[in-house]
């Protein structure tokens, strides 16, 4: 293959018409994206001022077509911003008709858009919707967390949300589904004190829904949690023939955790420990398991000593 030699002379002329041709591409393209342009973006629907007597529902997508009027500039960078990708629809006319003229409300889009970004027409310009009879249900909120606790530390105590119920409004056959309302998801990370705070319920998806109040007061009590170890009385469960039986030991020693504001207050009677005279009446035990079948709210049993017991029958 044979290989071209340039004098010192042509390559510079070959540099220079490169040169010259990449700054007249880049010229071309910038005056070319300069010029204005008509492009369609496609706008997401949310709506405002909706009626509060009539329950609605929206009988298209909640995407529309906008014709955008800018430059090629804005048409090319037009999909990297989504924060212009939104629609706010009044929709204070429902109150009297079944539909919402879009081309009536484009000053009040575009006052909320940049100017560079101004909507000229939306396809499809008129919104029709259903209506139904707007009913109203209180529901319990539901709690989101996504908690880590520090080494030794936990929750404590029952979690308080005020108000426990919130009320919710809009088409019977929507609120027929709604069992409960969420909130947005706490998170913590190396918790080791008690959680004060006011949390937003998560938004409203459907137009139509109107919920009451927006946040509730969530308490999280957290403390830190250490080992505690009581001697709990044997109870015989199942002795349906009023056998005469004597256990031994009569008390076994229950290791337990248990928060330090907890741990004062804890005695035997918090406590419950039983043994099944069933294993021995069906099964043939020898010995009798122990299990705590009652122990505080947010402890955990660690051991039981000893975890079997020996038991006489007196005939």
């Amino acid at each position: 293959m044979a290989i071209i030699k340039l004098s010192a002379i042509e390559r510079r002329r070959l540099s220079a018409f490169i040169t010259c041709l990449v700054f007249a591409i880049f010229a071309w393209l910038f005056t070319t994206l300069s010029n204005p342009y008509k492009f369609t973006i496609k706008q997401v629907l949310t709506f405002r001022n909706a009626p509060q007597k009539r329950a609605f529902h929206p009988l298209q997508s909640d995407t529309v077509n906008a014709i955008v009027q800018g430059t090629g500039w804005q048409m090319l960078f037009s999909k990297l911003n989504e924060d212009k990708k939104v629609v706010s629809v009044d929709l204070h006319t429902l109150d009297s008709k079944n539909y919402v003229v879009l081309s009536t409300q484009l000053k009040q889009i575009n006052a909320k858009k940049d100017v560079e970004h101004e909507i000229i027409a939306i396809n499809p310009d008129t919104l029709f919707f259903d209506f139904s009879n707007r009913a109203i249900k209180k529901v319990p909120v539901e709690l989101v967390t996504a908690i880590k606790y520090q080494k030794q530390f936990a929750q404590s105590d029952d979690i308080a949300v005020m108000p426990k119920y919130v009320t919710i409004s809009g088409p019977a056959e929507v609120l027929n589904k709604i069992t409960s309302w969420k909130t947005d998801s706490i998170k913590l990370n190396e918790a080791n004190e008690d959680f004060n705070s006011r949390i937003n319920l998560r938004g409203v998806k459907e137009g139509n829904l109107n919920i009451v109040p927006k946040s509730v007061i969530v308490n999280i009590p957290i403390d830190e949690y250490t080992e505690k170890t009581i001697e709990v009385p044997v109870k015989l469960i199942n002795n349906h023939n009023y056998y005469d039986v004597k256990v031994f030991p009569q008390k076994v020693r229950v290791t337990f955790t248990t928060s330090l504001n907890n741990y004062p207050d804890l005695n035997e009677d918090d406590f419950e420990a039983v043994a099944d005279l069933e294993l021995w009446r069906h099964n043939g035990y020898s010995v009798l398991p122990v299990k705590v079948t009652r122990l505080p709210s947010y402890s955990k049993v660690v051991k039981i000593e000893p975890q079997n017991i020996d038991f006489i029958i007196k005939k």
